[in-house]
């Protein structure tokens, strides 16, 4: 009966009479309310007559609360304590806070760019939740389509070899071969940084002696690709690469893991185009040579262009200038 009379009335009431029930007098409420003595007597007066119930005994200039009142402030105090957190949680959603930010990230493509990243969102969101997925590339793309993730470290090249243009750019579904029924969504994806390729070789291979080879030395080799089913747009990156060297890339064997891609390079089944972060792996039987000249490949972002997160904006500014000091 109680809560649906506090369903009648106004919070300011609510408040007056918290007031006057802490301080035991009304001068002394009136006073922290910055209210005139007249107006709150009359304000809490209102009060008692709306729920038809007499809430405080004024006797001999002193105030007491009946029991009723004892029962009604328990009460009032719970409402308005469950008001002020309401307000503060949707004012929080309007700064973004109170939610989570899920990222995705290669754990084989050990970023310094990303621990970086967390720390100073931290500072910024110390309330949103941060949640983070080991996940493929083709993973990544899949659920920032599903709305499962609101970035992805894809380590990707979900475009042609080279530079390009800086700022954000749709993503070419095609290219990346997502799903017909998760492709007609609007994917943007950023540069962030360079990831130098290497050659993995077998440790006998006769190049294996030279501290630089040239792609055009490839031309005899069969080489290893990444899966396309876990690594979209690897197999197309790799022919494009060489197609621009002067020759078309034979390849004979594709690996869903890095790891896997090191052991047939070891067991002599090709050579591999690798990001230098893999040497990182362990490689017995395979080294690592750099080409000359360099070959950098792009390593990316990923976002749904539809996303109105805050936080996401303000994650995605944050990767953009950490990366330029990298």
């Amino acid at each position: 009966m109680v809560h649906a009379m506090l369903l009648r009335m106004e919070l300011r009431h609510l408040r007056y009479f918290v007031a006057v029930a802490e301080a035991l007098s009304f001068t002394m409420a009136a006073e922290k309310l910055r209210l005139a003595q007249p107006s709150l007597t009359r304000q809490v007066r209102n009060l008692e007559n709306e729920i038809g119930v007499r809430l405080l005994d004024r006797t001999n200039n002193r105030v007491q609360l009946t029991e009723e009142g004892r029962r009604f402030l328990f009460d009032a105090k719970k409402l308005l304590a469950l008001c002020a957190e309401s307000v503060a949680a949707v004012q929080g959603i309007n700064r973004g806070e109170n939610s989570e930010l899920n990222i995705g990230y290669v754990s084989n493509i050990h970023y310094g760019l990303l621990p970086a990243t967390l720390g100073a969102f931290r500072k910024l969101y110390p309330r949103v939740a941060l949640n983070l997925f080991d996940m493929t590339s083709a993973e990544q793309l899949h659920a920032l389509a599903a709305r499962k993730l609101d970035l992805g470290f894809v380590a990707a090249p979900l475009g042609k070899t080279g530079h390009s243009e800086p700022g954000p750019r749709k993503i070419d579904l095609g290219f990346v071969g997502l799903r017909p029924e998760l492709s007609g969504h609007d994917l943007l994806s950023d540069c962030v940084a360079y990831d130098t390729i290497l050659v993995a070789l077998q440790a006998h291979h006769s190049l294996a002696r030279k501290a630089k080879i040239k792609l055009s030395d490839l031309v005899p080799e069969f080489f290893i690709s990444m899966s396309e089913k876990v690594h979209p747009g690897e197999r197309k990156w790799l022919l494009d690469t060489c197609q621009d060297a002067g020759f078309t890339a034979k390849i004979l064997q594709q690996c869903e893991t890095e790891l896997t891609a090191i052991q047939f390079v070891a067991d002599g089944l090709g050579v591999a185009l690798l990001p230098e972060q893999i040497t990182k792996l362990p490689h017995e039987g395979a080294v690592f040579l750099p080409l000359s000249p360099p070959l950098r490949r792009e390593s990316t972002i990923a976002w749904r262009a539809d996303n109105p997160s805050q936080p996401l904006k303000d994650y995605i500014q944050i990767v953009r200038e950490l990366s330029r000091g990298l």
